[in-house]
């Protein structure tokens, strides 16, 4: 069995010395801070990260990076090798080792290979960031959907093609999309409906969701107003201001391949005393024959 495990690090240092503790084989991380992936690099023997830099921009006018944080893919152990994809601007083909980037700060992909024998799999840290709406409309919304429909655009070029029952390719894909899943569609508000457009999508690429979903974590309670009563979500978020025990949001999501997601096990770490000290929960999945 191949233990992942993803987990918003809210851009601090003091989870890295959690998920360092934890016996995972790969971290599929988001809100990293440059200096963060180079502390893990210098962690211990079996820790590595990506020997590429992450897509960014300069600012036109102050010159400064245009983002400071990023999703990142970490080795935690001797137990799998990683092959980590450069990422690029959009671009028709691809190298081998090459993967199209498209909204900067929200994507990471690597090619994880167990050392027991079993078929190799794609890991891919999401994380759908925040973005404002354009001055000359204005609106005070702040939307992530459009960060998750790039970040899925990206994961197609990973799907050569598919069939509905059973698609060829072995993607695991985790993160932070700031949204909630409520069952495709039964959710109250506007910003369900164009939410449940993101699991849709997922769910056309071949891509499956595998949650976590109660029981395999705590629920919120009370239940957030804008999802069914019989809702399956757990709370892997708390707001700024407030705690783990009154965290009411799940805003982190796993999806596995159609076929491949039968072996993959999902559940929070979002427990009072286990949550940890970021701002979102750990997220463990276990990736089984």
């Amino acid at each position: 069995m191949i233990k992942a495990v993803s987990w918003n690090m809210a851009a601090i240092y003091a989870p890295l010395e959690e998920l360092l503790a934890m016996d995972a084989d790969i971290a599929l991380l988001q809100e990293v801070r440059p200096g963060m992936w180079e502390y893990l690099n210098e962690a211990r023997e079996s820790v590595a990260v990506s020997p590429y830099e992450p897509w960014f921009q300069y600012h036109p006018t102050t010159g400064e990076r245009s983002y400071d944080r990023w999703p990142v893919i970490v080795k935690l152990s001797d137990r799998v090798e990683v092959e980590w994809f450069k990422q690029v601007a959009p671009t028709w083909a691809l190298a081998e080792d090459e993967m199209s980037v498209s909204d900067i700060g929200a994507i990471a992909a690597a090619r994880v290979i167990p050392l027991d024998g079993r078929e190799p799999f794609i890991v891919v840290s999401m994380y759908a960031r925040w973005h404002r709406p354009h001055p000359v409309t204005g609106g005070g919304w702040i939307h992530s959907d459009a960060a998750a429909h790039r970040i899925i655009s990206d994961l197609t070029a990973f799907v050569p093609y598919y069939d509905a029952d059973e698609p060829p390719h072995r993607i695991l894909a985790a993160g932070d999309l700031n949204v909630d899943y409520d069952d495709f569609g039964r959710g109250t508000d506007a910003f369900s409906r164009r939410a449940n457009t993101i699991f849709g999508r997922m769910s056309a690429l071949g891509l499956e969701y595998v949650g976590p979903q109660h029981p395999n974590g705590r629920q919120a309670d009370p239940r957030p107003e804008h999802l069914p009563e019989d809702t399956k979500n757990v709370a892997t978020y708390y707001s700024v201001g407030s705690s783990p025990a009154n965290a009411r949001l799940q805003l982190d999501h796993v999806f596995a391949s159609r076929g491949f997601h039968h072996s993959v096990r999902t559940r929070a770490r979002n427990g009072v005393n286990e949550w940890g000290s970021s701002d979102h929960c750990r997220i463990v999945i276990e990736v089984g024959n």
